[in-house]
């Protein structure tokens, strides 16, 4: 029986270095691991990058990956998120074109019931942006391509996250 796969959230603060971020993704890469989302920011010094990382995997190599990640010079701090409460957010840009102003009104509309905002607009285009969780964005998403699939682009960035702080979260 294969080992149950389970969603992972690790955070790294790695040096803010050239080939820090290929180094770290080839680890996860040699286990086979496919990334769901990576993201990479200067922290509040710019010699430290952190790494919010999210992926499936089983119990027995995500702690091999964790001690790999503990051992390499560039890393100086693992946290496990998996079990933790947190907060995380991801921004989705969705790009609407060839509208007519029927559909400009509606998109407006169904955008303002969604909690997505728009943040550019000409006569028959719009952009939407969405900060919210991985799950959510997906609804949206999915309710925008059901009605204008051909004349849509949409990015994703990944997630970022952060340990919980008050009670009531933990």
């Amino acid at each position: 029986m294969a080992p149950a796969l389970k969603k992972r959230w690790i955070s790294l603060y790695v040096e803010n270095d050239v080939g820090v971020l290929a180094k770290i993704a080839g680890l996860f890469s040699g286990k086979s691991y496919n990334l769901s989302s990576l993201t990479v920011g200067e922290t509040e010094d710019p010699t430290v990058s952190r790494m919010t990382i999210s992926l499936y995997g089983d119990d027995k190599t995500f702690e091999q990956v964790k001690k790999q990640l503990n051992r390499s010079v560039e890393v100086i701090k693992v946290l496990d998120f998996t079990d933790l409460p947190i907060h995380k957010k991801e921004i989705l840009y969705i790009k609407l074109h060839s509208l007519k102003k029927e559909e400009m009104e509606e998109v407006m509309r169904s955008a303002a019931v969604f909690g997505v905002t728009v943040c550019d607009y000409d006569r028959n285009s719009l952009i939407l942006e969405s900060l919210k969780t991985e799950s959510k964005n997906s609804d949206v998403l999915q309710y925008y391509k059901k009605y204008y699939a051909t004349r849509m682009e949409a990015v994703r960035g990944g997630s970022v996250a952060i340990e919980s702080v008050s009670r009531s979260e933990r």
